[in-house]
């Protein structure tokens, strides 16, 4: 019998986090392995009206404490009826952002302290972490181009933060990577898809039948 695994992607935007959940999700369903592909903010119904009020409207819409606690309230009731049932199956979740997003973009690019995103997390969704998070990096050049691109076919909220924003993002990310290593591995996302995918299942193999 397969053990439930949580596995969630990291990183900041145009990094190709869905796309990897998507192949990876049809790695795993080749082996035999059920999988949940899910994401955030959303991955049920009331974490998906959450999103629509997180990703729509102007950037100044919410301050940086409202979107922690839209993004807390929106985890809770994923956990709840997704990933936890799910784990509890022996299901995979596969999940596109996940509370190390929290603790980068209200932390990091908002300024608000990890101890508080922590503590809403503790609150709302017990405290759940992955088994195991990788963080898709890509160089600043790189990531210049593809916000480029997202910009000209319509970013959301998140997306379209600027530059200095995103920097502090990658900064962010890189320093819960080094603070946490059992948990956290860092995949170079400017290689193929391809390649990324192989790295990530390499990393997974012990845990696969």
């Amino acid at each position: 019998m397969v053990t439930g695994r949580f596995i969630t992607l990291e990183g900041g935007e145009g990094v190709g986090k869905s796309t990897q959940i998507a192949a990876l999700a049809a790695a795993l369903a080749a082996r035999d392995v059920e999988v949940v592909a899910t994401r955030e903010p959303g991955g049920s119904a009331g974490a998906e009206a959450i999103r629509a009020l997180l990703m729509e409207g102007a950037d100044e819409r919410w301050d940086a404490r409202s979107e922690a606690l839209l993004f807390a309230a929106a985890r809770a009731d994923h956990v709840a009826r997704t990933i936890r049932p799910a784990l509890a199956r022996g299901a995979w979740v596969l999940c596109d952002r996940y509370v190390d997003s929290s603790r980068a973009y209200q932390g990091g690019g908002g300024g608000i302290t990890d101890a508080d995103i922590l503590a809403l997390h503790d609150f709302g969704s017990k405290g759940l972490l992955p088994d195991r998070t990788f963080l898709l990096t890509v160089g600043s050049g790189e990531a210049a181009r593809r916000l480029a691109l997202r910009d000209a076919a319509g970013a959301d909220r998140m997306g379209s933060k600027p530059a200095d924003y995103q920097a502090r993002l990658a900064a962010r990310f890189a320093d819960m990577a080094a603070a946490e290593p059992d948990r956290w591995r860092v995949i170079d996302a400017e290689a193929s898809a391809e390649a990324v995918t192989a790295a990530i299942l390499a990393e997974l193999e012990a845990w696969l039948p």
